[in-house]
């Protein structure tokens, strides 16, 4: 495997100088002979850990593919309705449906004579109604990056989720720019023929990316799941999507027929935890709390918190009505840098490198997220003795805060 890992990072740095894709197809062939995909995967996490940038080894990816499609092809999943992976591949079915019709949608929009806006008002309709349901297709992506990732990790298997963020971080620079089209529709300087000319592009590049990538997840990351993920997680991996919720599109009859608890479990899924029903009180040095209070307290704050350890693993988060961000207990464990996308990981790690040393004791960002101004905020964490013991996110919707004016002293 060590002289393979070789060969494979030569490949990767041929690849990303230009290499020929026949020859580097004909090269991967040879290379993996006697090598099974959880070997591969294998070595490419070693090659992520010695320092070779993810970006790089995506190239890998479309090699990869085009090397086993046609055996691929063959093969097919069968799961039942309403389990995780039917759930999310019946999307993947819907998406390119909408993606099939959008292009027809451009191409009668570039090949219309009049060249005019108000000649094409079908077509737009189509468009608009298509950057809808792309919209919210988000719901899909944050069920994988935050339930169905987590889980495939922790099972060491930790590249081709990595792999994946990758591409979903492509589509949605694909999709913002749909979107932004759509919306020039309705802007009378746009110019006919620029608006056109873009769409074909865009619409070209998205259209080539969900079917490669949904390709690549159907038929190797849903099979390397379905062999590592046990019976009990895949019901745990099903709550959880319910929790964050399907798009507008998802098959109704997909999300009702899965059985989650087992006849012999029904009953037990709101049983309270047992130390949570043990009597006693937490000593703190500005007073004593009930432990049953602690969790609701730490919910009702109107601050979204996450508690991340000296080893940089999650280990906590808050759990209010209504989260910022999306947070799932799958990734309870999970190495915090793993939760972010891979253009973010310098800064995570900066951060975290930084309130390790002491260097750092606090770092905040805002962002305009649909609209909504949000402040967050990191915290190192230290015991009495100057301890590092992790770090603290905190999240803030502060929309309504920065309209406040004068003053309010009365209810």
């Amino acid at each position: 495997m060590k002289e393979k890992k070789e060969d494979l990072k030569k490949l990767i740095e041929g690849l990303n100088e230009g290499m020929d894709p026949e020859k580097a197809k004909e090269d991967f062939k040879e290379l993996i002979k006697g090598t099974g995909p959880d070997d591969l995967a294998k070595v490419e996490e070693e090659l992520v850990k010695e320092g070779m940038p993810r970006e790089n080894l995506n190239k890998l990816c479309d090699v990869h593919l085009a090397v086993f499609k046609e055996d691929l092809d063959k093969k097919g999943i069968i799961v039942p309705l309403g389990h995780p992976i039917n759930i999310l591949m019946e999307e993947h079915r819907m998406v390119l449906e909408f993606a099939e019709k959008l292009n027809r949608a451009s191409v009668a929009i570039a090949k219309n004579p009049k060249k005019k806006f108000d000649a094409i008002q079908d077509e737009i309709k189509v468009l608009k109604d298509i950057a809808h349901h792309f919209k919210e297709s988000i719901k899909h992506y944050l069920r994988e990056e935050n339930v169905l990732f987590p889980y495939i990790e922790k099972h060491g298997l930790t590249e081709p989720p990595a792999q994946m963020w990758i591409d979903h971080d492509k589509i949605r620079g694909l999709e913002k720019d749909l979107f932004a089209l759509a919306d020039s529709t309705e802007d009378k300087s746009t110019k006919y023929d620029d608006f056109t000319g873009k769409l074909l592009e865009t619409v070209g590049a998205l259209a080539g990316m969900l079917t490669t990538h949904f390709f690549k997840e159907n038929n190797i990351l849903f099979p390397a799941a379905l062999r590592l993920i046990t019976q009990a997680e895949w019901r745990d991996i099903r709550k959880e999507f319910d929790e964050i919720g399907y798009c507008c599109f998802t098959p109704e009859e997909s999300t009702k027929a899965f059985v989650i608890v087992e006849e012999e479990e029904k009953g037990t899924e709101d049983k309270i935890p047992e130390e949570i029903m043990m009597e006693g009180m937490i000593e703190f040095e500005t007073g004593p709390l009930p432990i049953s209070f602690i969790e609701p307290l730490l919910n009702t704050l109107p601050i979204d918190i996450t508690f991340v350890d000296h080893e940089d693993k999650v280990r906590y988060f808050s759990k209010g009505d209504e989260r910022i961000f999306v947070r799932t207990k799958a990734i309870i464990g999970r190495s915090v840098i793993n939760c972010h996308p891979e253009k973010s990981y310098s800064v995570v790690k900066e951060i975290l490198d930084d309130f390790r040393s002491g260097k750092r004791k606090m770092a905040e960002f805002w962002i305009n997220l649909d609209g909504t101004m949000i402040h967050i905020r990191y915290f190192a964490i230290r015991d009495k003795a100057g301890k590092y013991l992790g770090c603290i996110e905190a999240s803030q919707d502060i929309t309504e805060i920065q309209k406040l004016e004068g003053q309010k002293r009365l209810l």
